[in-house]
């Protein structure tokens, strides 16, 4: 049987004028401490049964605007966004919550089964001038599995309730409902009033929401929240430990959270995880009220142990502890009223020793009444400190909200085909000039210039080492100074040619030649081979460079078109973007192969002049060194003498056309090359419509069922339209938050 409502009398301060709100919203000069110098009246005698713990219209006008306030910012919802000040009861099992939670709200809470520990009950209590209401809601903030969801699910649980003894069965059938997430909550609303083995899972983070309206309430808002357990017994389960302990962290973290912690008197204080989770958040005690309860049942002897709570000698807090006595199980089975509720609480600390006896600073903490006076006092004062900061916070979170809408993709225009080409056009602009090159370190230009640079010198590296001496000299040859500039290097011995080999070879491709003249296959075959070691660095070069251009073209489409993955429109492009490349890098490696295949089958060169050159000045090189040689052998000999009676004189003039036209050739050739690679690969590109036109084709965004597939290409996800919706709610709930605020002042 729920209890009958009844008012308690209340000091009242003097009405405040427009023109004092704001003082009084930020004054400062009275802390959450203060409450203990409140001096509410005596543990009266029963009065008339005609009001509920806090639910008093005779607060005062300050306080009242404070908690109508905080009421209608909570109906916006904004609570989810900035930290709000409420009060959450919170104990360890079996301390005594429900009963105080009964004694505030006037409500009766399930008792059966102890479901109504298993899930938050949120309590949001406002003034109506209509008749009273409430409106029973599941909360699900959390998916089946436990995972936090985008948004909310505010689902209502049935009509409104008109007669407050039917609160107690429609709240015991939406915590049945929390607990089984996998079946309708119609299922549980209609059924058979009785409880279920076949629970989906033992707690629950959503919860049960009431909004209670009504003459004789206030705003308030609070949260019962699930015992804290220890332990589980057989066939428990361990988890359920942590998860109510999540639970009741998730509430008391926050700095604007009142915390009314539940201590029972029959349980050693130590033993309470409650107080150690409180203290854990609040370890000063500032926002802490301390509640002790089932004063009845301490142990004869016992009871100064607990008076030094009252005393607030023990775990001091702040707000100071109160002790509250509520009907035992008996006088529930009776149906005992609230008011009768009272006058025995009333009673028992008037009549029983050593409360009875307390001095009056304790007494004055005595009874659910005096503690909910004290409730409604430090929970104003808490909204009038924070009256500042939440509009800072808001405006602050305002600002943020917007920047997170601008930085979201564009929602899908009305007219996709127009969007789509300019997107391509976008795109195909940047890709120009990206191929152009741009001047900074990180163009492309820029990052390849080192590539063209080691392939001129890994061609220049293949010349002919040919060495003016014998086999069998084992002399040192130093490079030609002439070739200082270029850095030639010789290499290793098992890579040199010797004049001996060359004239060997000259000797035997003689046929009908007349004397001192040589087949010109000997020099061919000598540049030929030259060539033929060109083919890997020409390719490594191409290669090298395609995947840089590969990598960076790619890193534009998915700036571009990466907004529009969900509707394929930039897994399309890119697509088409690669086939295109990969054609350029068909193309680009065929005419490649053709340079090389082109050096290889002929020699040849109009640049007579530089060939010339080059011949005579390896020509003297060699026969230098010949001399040299033939100097050290005969002492006595003139250089010109030693040239003129050299026998390898044709082979010397062999190893120099050889040089001389492998530094026309491959001077000619590394410059080709990266020429030929700009021009059919990053120009390539860009030419003849390039990318532009297959992307316009290849998308088929001109054609029949144009605008259907433009549509599909620019849907846009699911996550990017729940993200949207998600802000553009968070917005409109800032903004209506916020002129509730603006209406204050």
């Amino acid at each position: 049987m729920p209890f009958s409502p009844m008012k308690t009398k209340l000091r009242i301060a003097k009405p405040m004028s427009n023109s004092s709100v704001n003082s009084f919203v930020t004054s400062s000069d009275s802390p959450l401490s203060s409450s203990l110098e409140s001096t509410p009246t005596m543990l009266p005698a029963p009065i008339p049964d005609r009001g509920v713990g806090l639910s008093d219209p005779d607060q005062s006008a300050g306080r009242r605007r404070m908690l109508e306030l905080v009421n209608r910012m909570h109906n916006t919802g904004v609570q989810s966004d900035i930290d709000l000040p409420m009060i959450a009861v919170v104990g360890s099992q079996s301390a005594g919550k429900s009963s105080l939670i009964e004694s505030i709200s006037g409500i009766t809470l399930p008792r059966a089964s102890g479901t109504c520990t298993r899930c938050p009950t949120e309590c949001r209590l406002s003034y109506s001038t209509q008749q009273w209401s409430c409106k029973v809601s599941l909360r699900k903030t959390f998916d089946e599995l436990g995972r936090p969801m985008g948004t909310a699910q505010n689902i209502p649980f049935g009509p409104a309730i008109k007669d407050k003894k039917l609160v107690e069965e429609r709240l015991r059938r939406a915590q049945r409902a929390i607990l089984c997430p996998s079946r309708s909550p119609d299922v549980f609303l209609t059924g058979p009033d009785e409880d279920t083995e076949r629970r989906d899972i033992t707690f629950s983070k959503n919860c049960v929401s009431l909004e209670i309206s009504g003459p004789e309430l206030t705003d308030l808002s609070f949260c019962d929240l699930p015992g804290l357990i220890a332990s589980v017994g057989t066939g428990g389960n361990a988890s359920d430990i942590d998860l109510v302990k999540d639970l009741v962290t998730t509430y008391i973290c926050k700095p604007s959270c009142l915390i009314l912690l539940t201590v029972t008197c029959e349980t050693d204080f130590e033993n309470q995880g409650a107080h150690h989770i409180a203290k854990q958040y609040d370890p000063e005690g500032k926002r802490t009220i301390g509640v002790l309860t089932k004063p009845d049942r301490i142990p004869p002897g016992e009871e100064d142990h607990w008076l030094r709570f009252i005393r607030n000698d023990a775990e001091p807090l702040a707000n100071g502890w109160f002790t509250v006595k509520q009907p035992g199980s008996n006088d529930l089975k009776t149906g005992v009223t609230w008011a009768e509720a009272r006058a025995q609480e009333n009673h028992f600390f008037t009549s029983t020793a050593p409360w009875s006896s307390a001095e009056t600073f304790c007494q004055r903490r005595f009874g659910t009444r005096n503690l909910t006076e004290s409730l409604s006092k430090i929970l104003s004062d808490l909204i009038k400190r924070r009256l500042p900061q939440l509009a800072e916070e808001l405006q602050s979170l305002l600002k943020e909200t917007e920047n997170r809408l601008r930085k979201l993709p564009k929602p899908p225009p009305e007219n996709a085909v127009t969007e789509i080409i300019d997107l391509v056009s976008g795109f195909s602009r940047s890709l120009s000039t990206f191929v152009e090159g741009t001047p900074d370190e990180w163009g492309i230009h820029q990052t390849i210039r080192p590539l063209h640079t080691k392939f001129r010198d890994a061609i220049r590296d293949t010349a002919p080492d040919f060495r003016p001496y014998k086999s069998g000299d084992w002399l040192d040859y130093e490079p030609p100074s002439f070739l200082a500039a270029e850095k030639a290097l010789l290499g290793s011995d098992d890579g040199a040619i010797y004049v001996d080999h060359v004239m060997n070879l000259a000797l035997q491709a003689k046929t009908r030649e007349l004397p001192d003249n040589y087949p010109f296959i000997v020099t061919r075959k000598f540049i030929k081979q030259a060539i033929e070691r060109w083919t890997d660095p020409s390719h490594d070069l191409f290669e090298a460079e395609y995947t840089i251009l590969a990598e960076r073209v790619n890193g534009m489409v998915e700036e571009h078109f990466s907004s529009y993955a969900h509707g394929g429109l930039y897994h399309r492009a890119k697509s088409i973007v690669n086939e295109v490349l990969l054609k350029c890098h068909d193309t680009t490696l065929e005419k490649i192969d053709w340079l090389l295949e082109m050096e290889a089958a002929a020699t040849f060169t109009l640049n007579e002049h530089y060939f010339s050159d080059y011949r005579q000045k390896f020509l003297e090189s060699y026969r230098g060194a010949r001399a040299e040689k033939n100097r050290k052998g005969d002492e006595d000999l003139r250089p010109e003498e030693l040239i003129a009676r050299d026998r390898y004189e044709p082979a010397l003039k062999i190893m120099a056309s050889v040089r001389g036209y492998f530094q026309v050739s491959y001077k000619r050739f590394t410059d080709m090359v990266p020429m030929t690679v700009d021009q059919e690969l990053l120009r390539g590109l860009d030419w003849n419509r390039g990318i532009r036109g297959a992307l316009i084709d290849g998308l088929e965004i001109t054609g029949p069922d144009c605008m259907e597939r433009a549509n599909q290409f620019l849907q846009e996800p699911p996550d990017i339209q729940s993200r949207r919706e998600d802000l553009g709610k968070r917005l409109d709930r800032l903004r209506l938050a916020k002129r509730e605020l603006q209406s204050l002042f």
